[in-house]
C-alpha cells in the first residue's frame, strides 16, 4: 500500500524526466503549503532547488518550515548543509548545535559533520572536539574515525593518522579509502608487503570502478617508493585506463578554442574598464596541478604575515551567484559591481582566515581567471609555479587527481594540457606583467634562499627565515601534496622522468 507522499513524489520524478523543471518545483512548493508540517517535501524541495543553484530559496522553505516546528531536529540538521554551501558558516553551526541540542537520531553523525564543517574553518581544535563527542555516543563510529585521521592528515600528525587508519581496517577490513590513504601517508620501503597484497586484493573486491581506479593508483605510487619504476609505470597505465573508461575523452581543439577564447575575451583593454577601484592586495597561486604551488603556499605560510587560504572556492562562488552568466555577466557589469564582487570575496575570506595581513588563495585553476581577479584586484599579487615539463606532466599521470580531468588520464593529453597553460601564462604576462612573479620548482629546490627572498620582495613583506623551516610550521594542508610539504626542501622530485623513460616517449610522441 502506498502511503500518501509516494504518488506525489512519483508525479515529481516523471516531470523531472521530461524535463520539466519548473513544474515539478511549483508542484513540490504546493505540496508544502498543502502539508506545511511534513518534512518528507521540503527536503526534496530544498534537494532539487539547491540542485537548480537556488540554494538561498532552499533555505527560505527550511526556515518556513522551523518556524511552524522549530523542535525538528531533522529539519535543523538538513538546513545546515544548506547554510554550508551558501557559505552561512554561523548559520550552519547554529542549526547543526540545535539538532545535537534536540537529541537527533544518529547524533554522532551531526557531530561528525560539524567537525568537518570546522575543519574546513581552520579551527582543528573545535572540529577534534566533534569528532571525540561523535565517537563518546557511539565508539568505533567509522566516518568520524576516518575524518578524525584526515585531520590529522592535515595537521601533519602522522603517527597518528596511521593509527586511525589501520584501526578503520581492523573495524571494516574493506574500506578501501583508509587503504588508499595509508599507503600515501608513509614511504614504502622493504617489499611493500602486505599493503601491495591488500591494494590488490581490494581491486578484485571494490564493487565501486572510481575506487578501484584509487586502489591502482596507490598500488602504483608504492611500486614507485620502492624503486620498481618499470613494474610502477604498467601499473600507472592500467590506473588511467580506467579512469579514461569513465570520462570523455579530452578534447585538443576544444581545449585550444577555450584558451583563445580567454585570450580575447580578457584583453587589456577589457580588464581596465572593469577595474573595481579595489585597494586590497590579495594573494593568487597558480600553476599545473603537481607544479609546486602547495610547497610555495606553504613556505609563505611560515612567514608571520601570511595566512594560507588553501584552495578557495570563493572565486567559483561569486562566478556563480553575483557573476553570473560568466564570463557573459561581464560584458554589462561596471565598476562598481566589479567592486561589490571584489568586497564580497574578502568578506568571505575573512570568516575562514581573519587576522593575517596577506592571504593566499591557491588554486590551479586561478590561472584561467586572472583577467576577473586583475579586474576585481588591480593590485592583487599573483605567484605562478612551474617545472619541467616532463616531471610535471609525470607527476599529473602519477596521480589520482579525480574529478572530470580529463585530460590527465592519457600523457600526450597531459603534454597538450601544458602547453595551452603555457600559452595562457604568455599572454597574462603580456597585459599584466607588474601584478605576475614566476617561481621555478627546480630553481627553488636548488637556492630556496635567493628564490622565496625575491618572491617575498614581490609581495611586499621582510625577509623571514621561517619560511626555509616551512616543514615545520604545523599549518594545516588540505592539498593532495598534504605529505610531501611536511618535508624539508629537497630535490628527489626533480629528474624523477629519468626513471621512466618509455613514459617520456610517450609524452614527447604527442
Amino acid at each position: 500500500m502506498r502511503s500518501d507522499s509516494v504518488a506525489p513524489i512519483e508525479t515529481v520524478e516523471a516531470l523531472l524526466g521530461q524535463g520539466r523543471v519548473r513544474e515539478a518545483v511549483a508542484m513540490l512548493v504546493e505540496l508544502t503549503a498543502r502539508h506545511p508540517d511534513e518534512l518528507f517535501y521540503y527536503a526534496h524541495l530544498a534537494t532539487l532547488l539547491d540542485r537548480l543553484g537556488d540554494t538561498d530559496a532552499a533555505i527560505g522553505h527550511y526556515t518556513r518550515l522551523l518556524a511552524r516546528q522549530p523542535e525538528m531536529a531533522s529539519a535543523h540538521f538538513n538546513v545546515a548543509l544548506l547554510y554550508r554551501k551558501a557559505k552561512r558558516y554561523d548559520d550552519a553551526v547554529a542549526a547543526y548545535e540545535t539538532a545535537i541540542g534536540l537529541e537527533i537520531d544518529g547524533i554522532e553523525e551531526v557531530y561528525s559533520n560539524l567537525g568537518v564543517l570546522y575543519a574546513e574553518l581552520r579551527r582543528p581544535d573545535d572540529a577534534r572536539r566533534c569528532y571525540a563527542s561523535a565517537l563518546d555516543r557511539r565508539p568505533g563510529y567509522v566516518p568520524a574515525l576516518y575524518n578524525l585521521a584526515g585531520l590529522n592528515e592535515e595537521c601533519g600528525d602522522r603517527d597518528a593518522a596511521v593509527e586511525l587508519y589501520e584501526q578503520i581496517l581492523a573495524i571494516d577490513p574493506e574500506h578501501w579509502d583508509s587503504l588508499v590513504r595509508l599507503a600515501y601517508a608513509q614511504r614504502a620501503t622493504g617489499t611493500g608487503e602486505p599493503l601491495l597484497g591488500g591494494l590488490r586484493q581490494g581491486q578484485k573486491r571494490a564493487s565501486d570502478p572510481l575506487v578501484a581506479e584509487g586502489l591502482k593508483f596507490a598500488e602504483g605510487k608504492l611500486l614507485d617508493d620502492l624503486g620498481r619504476y618499470e613494474e610502477a609505470y604498467e601499473v600507472f597505465t592500467a590506473a588511467n585506463a580506467l579512469s579514461q573508461r569513465r570520462q570523455p575523452p579530452y578534447d585538443r581543439v576544444a581545449a585550444e578554442n577555450a584558451r583563445a577564447s580567454i585570450s580575447r575575451f580578457f584583453n587589456k583593454a577589457k580588464i581596465e574598464s572593469l577595474e573595481s577601484g579595489s585597494e586590497a592586495t590579495p594573494v593568487f597561486i597558480c600553476g599545473m596541478f603537481r607544479s609546486g604551488s602547495t610547497l610555495v603556499e606553504q613556505i609563505l605560510a611560515a612567514h608571520p604575515d601570511i595566512g594560507a587560504g588553501g584552495e578557495l572556492d570563493l572565486l567559483p562562488w561569486l562566478m556563480a551567484r553575483q557573476l553570473a552568466p560568466y564570463p557573459e555577466r561581464l560584458d554589462t557589469a561596471t565598476p562598481k559591481d566589479m567592486r561589490a564582487a571584489a568586497d564580497e570575496y574578502l568578506t568571505q575570506r575573512a570568516k575562514l582566515i581573519p587576522d593575517a595581513r596577506l592571504v593566499t588563495d591557491k588554486r590551479p585553476d586561478n590561472l584561467v581567471h586572472l583577467g576577473l581577479i586583475r579586474a576585481l584586484f588591480p593590485k592583487a599579487r599573483i605567484v605562478h609555479t612551474h617545472r619541467d615539463k616532463r616531471d610535471n606532466c609525470l607527476s599529473v599521470y602519477f596521480q589520482h587527481l579525480g574529478g572530470n580531468l580529463n585530460y590527465a588520464n592519457r600523457l600526450t593529453d597531459v603534454g597538450h594540457y601544458y602547453e595551452q597553460q603555457a600559452a595562457l601564462l604568455e599572454h597574462w604576462a603580456g597585459i599584466m606583467p607588474d601584478n605576475l612573479h614566476s617561481v621555478s620548482y627546480e630553481a627553488l629546490v636548488a637556492d630556496p634562499k635567493s628564490v622565496v627572498g625575491e618572491l617575498l620582495e614581490f609581495l611586499g613583506v621582510d625577509w623571514s627565515d621561517r619560511c626555509l623551516d616551512f616543514h615545520r610550521a604545523g599549518n594545516q594542508v588540505r592539498t593532495a601534496s598534504i605529505w610531501q610539504v611536511r618535508e624539508p626542501l629537497h630535490g628527489r622530485s626533480s629528474g624523477r622522468w629519468e626513471h621512466y623513460p618509455a613514459a617520456v616517449a610517450e609524452l614527447e610522441a604527442g
